[in-house]
Formats: structure tokens, sequence, C-alpha cells
């Protein structure tokens, strides 16, 4: 027995979705001697063993054609302090590297100074799934925050957000 199919309009679908609280990442990779990247909300884990991680991409994206190129990237997980660069990399068609300060990572990647923490990775493989692609990287190196580190930047409902200073429950 299949069930009736439904419409669900777009704005609805993402007004659903922007319930849920997500990390803020910033995918990055080196290419032909430039930087690339774009900041990706859309960021999990995948598996433990090999270390497996997971972000989708719109098929429209200007940048991950040349990530795919490269055939490497690193995520950039965001600190609270950092919405600036989360918004200039979010724009389209904008010199988004400018005023940015990095450093190589081992395989090469832009690490943004600043980043909670990095994962740097080779792509594994790579999934068409309607309007985006979901692709798959095994870590080969990352850093780990430290203990004292900053926050999280976090989003919710189409808003910035901060994590309260309450004990885990």
């Amino acid at each position: 027995m299949s069930l009736p199919r439904t419409s669900i309009e777009p704005c609805r679908f993402r007004e659903a979705l922007g319930h849920y609280a997500s990390g803020i990442t910033v995918i990055t990779s080196h290419h032909d001697g430039e930087p690339v990247g774009f900041t990706c909300q859309s960021f999990y884990s995948v598996s433990m063993s090999p270390p497996l991680v997971s972000f989708s991409v719109m098929c429209s994206s200007a940048s991950y054609p040349r990530i795919r190129q490269a055939g490497r990237f690193l995520v950039n997980i965001l600190s609270g302090e950092q919405v600036t660069i989360s918004n200039q990399f979010a724009r389209k068609g904008t010199d988004k590297w400018h005023g940015i300060d990095w450093k190589a990572s081992p395989l090469g990647n832009p690490i943004i100074a600043g980043s909670l923490h990095w994962l740097d990775c080779e792509i594994h493989a790579e999934h068409a799934a309607g309007d985006h692609l979901i692709v798959i990287g095994e870590v080969k190196a990352l850093s780990l925050p430290d203990a004292a580190a900053t926050q999280p930047l976090l989003y919710f409902k189409g808003q910035y957000r901060n994590l309260a200073t309450h004990s885990a429950v």
C-alpha cells in the first residue's frame, strides 16, 4: 500500500527545518593556487571507522566544483565570534577571502583563524539528492578544541544563537 503523495510548500518545509538547531561551518579547499569556500549548515558525522563526515551543498554552487576538482576539503567549525565570517562566506559573487586570516592544513586546505576546530578531509563519495549533493569525506587530520575554548556558532529559527551558560542536562 502506498501513501498518497502530498505537496509540501518549500517555504513551510524550510520553516519546519529551521526549528532544528545546527552548528555553522565553512567548507574550504585550495585549487589552482586560490582558496575557495562556502558557509555550510548541513554538516554531520557519518562513521567512526573509517572516520567519515558529510556535508550537503546545492547543485548550483559555484564553489563546490573547484573543491571536487581539488579532491579534498576542510571543515572549519565556527566559533560564536565568527558571525561575520559565516555571512561573508554565504554570499555569492563576492571576494569571500577579503580580510580573512588563514593558514594551510596538513592537506593544504585553508584553516580559518579563530575557528573552534577543524577536520581535514579527502573526498570519499558524492551522491545526488534532489537539488543538493551529499559529499562524504574521510578525515585525515583534525584539531581538538581547547577545553576553555569559546562557544560554537549556532543557527536556530533563522538566527544565530549562543549556548546558554546552564549546566548540561
